[in-house]
């Protein structure tokens, strides 16, 4: 459970400080037009995001068990807390938030970190394409200009009412959040190494406000941004509050163990290294619990955050807390900028982003594993869209450990493995 920055200081040199020093600052780039869009499309503020990516991404990095985990916001998140928000106020998710990461505390300190190896991989794949559907329409709205006051939470719903008011279409628009994507696309493969996100984005919302397009941005919808770091506090907590949001809390807390530790394993893979999972429940938790407090979503480690670290060269935890310290400098000196970025360049952004974490790459492969994986993912899919993720989660998991455990007793010959991510 020793978190792996006190390993890696102990021969830490200026070599390899110089090494994190950049590839946090680099990081810092991408996590900051991210960590503003995940929130936006969670139903929150956009100044909720960089408070999640600097409290939780430091509380990550310094207590973690992986040596280059970053932390923040992530979009797997944004179904579960746009969800817990329209029902329960940001004030109950909050407070789910809160209960989520003790959840995680007992967690790893009951060893469980080792767990995620029996969550069945059709049920993380149909999940996580489910999520990506789910965050490409809740975008359709900005990227399109569409005029519309409430886009309704349902997925039928939505795609009626968003068919609705197809003649309310903004080429303006349109053309900035294709021209995001395109950029961004272009400088992923031109300079991999590169922050090109904030590059994109910054250069499409440049445009708008050089060219006065009718364009809404983040301060035309929200206002201007604060400087600062709010005070902690605490949520209204009582007992029947605790228990209408445990089913929200152990979804956020399932979540962020998978994904952090997923997460982990990919930057495993990546330095030929290997993390320590219960140290990594026990910093989600903490992180979530930190998060909370200042009044922040839920965090966990990101992946593609974290592959970025990696690529442009950091070597310990301290690239993770660089990050961290670097978006929260931007926020004291620069807030104000950041409400010229155009929602259009943002919906961009996050439609890209659904796109790579449902890995597309890896669909024909699913297609030609055994029936029982296919319909697994299928049905876990089908129910985060059109259901509800607790929902799926639940069936999804609970169907797949019944099919093991059936193969068990048959004696069929099971090629289970943990989720090669």
């Amino acid at each position: 459970m020793k978190p792996k920055i006190l390993t890696t200081l102990t021969t830490y040199d200026r070599h390899q400080f110089v090494s994190d020093l950049v590839a946090g600052m680099t990081v810092a780039m991408v996590a900051l037009p991210l960590s503003l869009a995940i929130a936006i499309a969670s139903g929150a503020g956009p100044e909720k995001g960089l408070v999640t990516a600097i409290v939780g991404g430091l509380i990550i990095s310094l207590l973690g068990g992986s040596r280059v985990q970053i932390g923040g916001p992530t979009g797997a998140f944004i179904v579960v807390v746009f969800g817990v928000i329209t029902q329960h106020g940001y004030d109950g998710l909050i407070l789910a938030t809160l209960m989520a990461g003790v959840i995680m505390l007992v967690a790893g300190f009951l060893k469980a970190g080792n767990l995620v190896a029996y969550v069945p991989e059709p049920v993380i794949n149909g999940f996580t394409i489910g999520i990506g559907v789910i965050i490409v329409t809740s975008q359709i709205k900005d990227l399109f200009g569409f005029s519309i006051e409430q886009v309704p939470a349902e997925f039928i719903g939505k795609v009626e009412a968003l068919w609705g008011v197809k003649d309310t279409l903004s080429l303006s628009a349109l053309g900035i959040g294709v021209g995001t994507m395109v950029l961004i696309v272009a400088l992923r493969r031109l300079a991999p190494k590169f922050p090109g996100l904030i590059v994109a984005v910054g250069l499409t919302s440049a445009i708008v406000a050089l060219a006065v397009l009718p364009v809404e941005t983040i301060f035309s919808r929200f206002g201007a941004l604060p400087s600062t770091l709010p005070f902690p506090s605490f949520p209204e907590i009582s007992i029947e509050r605790m228990i209408t949001l445990l089913p929200s809390a152990i979804v956020i807390a399932f979540l962020a163990s998978i994904e952090s530790l997923l997460s982990a394993m990919v930057a495993d893979r990546m330095i030929g290294g290997r993390h320590r999972p219960n140290a990594e429940v026990l910093a989600q938790g903490f992180a979530n619990i930190g998060s909370a407090l200042f009044g922040g979503l839920p965090a966990t480690g990101a992946i593609a955050r974290t592959a970025t670290n990696v690529r442009a060269g950091g070597k310990t935890p301290v690239a993770g807390v660089v990050h961290a310290l670097t978006i929260l400098l931007v926020m004291l000196l620069a807030a104000p900028l950041a409400g010229y970025l155009a929602m259009p360049a943002l919906a961009g952004l996050l439609i890209l982003t659904a796109w790579n974490m449902s890995e597309p790459h890896k669909w024909r492969g699913y297609m030609q594993t055994r029936i029982s994986d296919r319909i697994l993912l299928l049905l876990t899919l089908v129910l985060t869209v059109f259901a509800d993720l607790t929902v799926a989660i639940g069936v999804g998991v609970s169907l797949g450990l019944a099919l093991r455990l059936r193969e068990k007793t048959t004696g069929t010959e099971s090629d289970w493995t943990p989720p090669d991510r």
